[in-house]
This record gives C-alpha cells, structure tokens and sequence, in this order.
C-alpha cells in the first residue's frame, strides 16, 4: 500500500493513519512545531517575501559596511557621514546593516543630505533595533536572507574599516564578483590606512602562492577620497542603470 501526501510518498509501516488536516483541525499540542526545519523554511521563505517587497522599487542604490563599534569621535565615523552625504547627493539610496557606528555614521549622512536611508537589520544577541537615521527598514532573522538582499537590490560596496562581519561581507562580494555571479559590481575599500595591509598580504601570500589570480586583486579600490568612491559607483551605473 502507498500514501501520497503532498510531494512525500509513505509505503508499509510508515504509513500514518491520518490526514494533514486532521492533524491541524484537531490537535492542540504543544507548540515545538514551531522551531522544526519544515517551519523554518516557511520562515526563511516569507524573509525573502518581505525583503523582496521592501526593497523592489528602491532604485539605484549602494550598500556601506563598517564595524558597529565604530565611535562617533572616531574619523571613520565623520568619513562614513561624508560618504552617504555625497551618495545621497548622486541620487543613490545608501543601504547598511542599521546598526550604529559607522553604518549610522553613512546612514545620517545620507538621511541629511535627503536621501533614501535603509537599514536591514539582523537579529543579534547584542544588538537590537535599527538607529535613528534609518527611513526605511527591514529586520532579518537570518544572515544570508539579509546577504542576498544587499547584493541583490544594490550596485556596488563601500566598505568602511571594520571586523569579523565587515570582513565576511567584504570576501562575499569578492567571491560573487570572481565567480561572476555579479557584474559590474565596483567594491571601494575606504580608509587606506586600514586596509593596505590585508591588500598587502593578498598580493605577497595568497596571490603569490597562486591562491587567486592577479585580476582577483583589481576588483578592489583602496581610496580616502569620497569623491573618487563615488565617481567610480556612478561610471558603474551608468554602464549597468538599474
């Protein structure tokens, strides 16, 4: 004997006496169901849901990391205001993850040059809520649902000092770019000083060891000049509009 429910198929012993529905109409058990994996696809999938329609219609738009532990007296945070003030100003939406530090920093500049300022949030032990710049927001529950939202609705990284998260957005963006999973997709490392050791060790170790290749290193812009950040996220626009 075979029972079909849905696309699972139950044959022998593994055939249960009841009906999906009946279980639904008529149970009132406990409520660990909840946390299962079938659940959480559903979960994971009204993420997708909810992030697709917040953010369908943003426009042309660029994503900014930098570490939340970024202080206000910090002149990566003063550098992060002046970035998503000249963003705002060439017409892009600045996106970062809502928190504080530098991803405020962007996020006010942007919000006082009148431009379109998101947050996507994630949910963390120690973090909570979007700061006060952000205009328009989402809250994740997972990190890679929030990941596909940032490469997907914007056109290039700007990618202020930061630590473990910053760093793990930043090699994300390079895989997909060398995998060509995306194009034309400029990633800008702003602050010189921060970042010309870890370029440095890609180009003595990893390249030298023939772990990547020399065109894995171009895809790469170390500036402190905004200006230049933002002129290289408007040539990219302007070969790929949105």
């Amino acid at each position: 004997m075979t029972k079909h429910k849905g696309p699972i198929i139950q044959r022998r012993r593994q055939i249960d006496g009841t009906t999906t529905d009946q279980r639904l109409l008529d149970s009132r058990g406990p409520a660990e169901w909840v946390h299962a994996d079938p659940w959480r696809v559903l979960r994971i999938q009204a993420e997708f849901v909810e992030g697709f329609g917040a953010l369908a219609e943003l426009g042309p738009a660029v994503a900014v990391f930098g570490s939340a532990r970024t202080a206000r007296e910090d002149p990566a945070y003063a550098l992060g205001e002046k970035l998503g003030r000249a963003l705002a100003e060439a017409d892009f939406a600045v996106v970062t993850g809502g928190g504080p530090g530098a991803m405020e920093a962007a996020n006010k500049g942007c919000c006082e040059a009148g431009g379109l300022s998101v947050g996507l949030g994630i949910e963390l032990p120690f973090e909570s809520g979007l700061n006060e710049w952000v205009d328009s927001g989402v809250n994740f529950r997972y990190f890679f649902v929030r990941k596909t939202m940032f490469v997907k609705y914007t056109q290039g990284f700007v990618v202020l000092p930061g630590g473990v998260g910053t760093l793990d957005e930043l090699f994300e963006a390079m895989t997909l770019v060398q995998t060509r999973k995306v194009t034309s997709f400029p990633i800008v490392l702003m602050g010189v000083d921060y970042w010309t050791g870890l370029v440095d060790w890609l180009r003595s170790t990893v390249l030298a060891e023939g772990k990547i290749a020399p065109s894995d290193l171009d895809m790469l812009t170390i500036t402190d000049d905004v200006d230049e950040a933002v002129a290289l996220l408007r040539a990219a626009r302007e070969v790929h509009p949105q």
